[in-house]
């Protein structure tokens, strides 16, 4: 004869809600980290966008003795979700990057070249 007790084959309702919530709260912690890291690589493309730019003016300005507003298109493609303008004159130039779909404060940085002071080609981000 067997027992009731040694014949369980299953979990009961209580067993199996405080399974649920533990994996909801895991869940609940795990999820803005992933959103944090997202952030972080959108802004870190950003950064990369205006490096890539800042060589492109630099080779542009090497054949053509003056920067641009409008680099040709074979020299610099921004990464997809970025919006890249820039400010130009013979001896300067300001590029702004931005990606509207970063959600934390930080979703916009620039950069500014041949101004002379000590923030020249220094990327700064707000």
């Amino acid at each position: 004869m067997v027992h009731s007790s040694t014949a369980r084959r299953g979990f009961t309702l209580i067993e199996l809600l405080i399974v649920v919530v533990i994996i909801g709260f895991l869940a609940a912690i795990a999820v803005p980290k992933f959103a944090a890291t997202k952030d972080k690589a959108k802004l870190a493309s950003i950064k990369s966008d205006l490096r890539n730019m800042m060589s492109a003016q630099e080779a542009y300005y090497v054949d053509y003795a003056t920067y641009t507003v409008s680099l040709p298109i074979e020299m610099f493609i921004p990464t997809p979700g970025n919006t890249v303008s820039i400010g130009a004159d013979a001896k300067m130039f300001t590029i702004t990057a931005s990606n509207a779909s970063i959600s934390s404060a930080i979703d916009e940085c620039t950069v500014t070249v041949g101004d002379g002071t000590l923030t020249d080609g220094e990327i700064s981000c707000s």
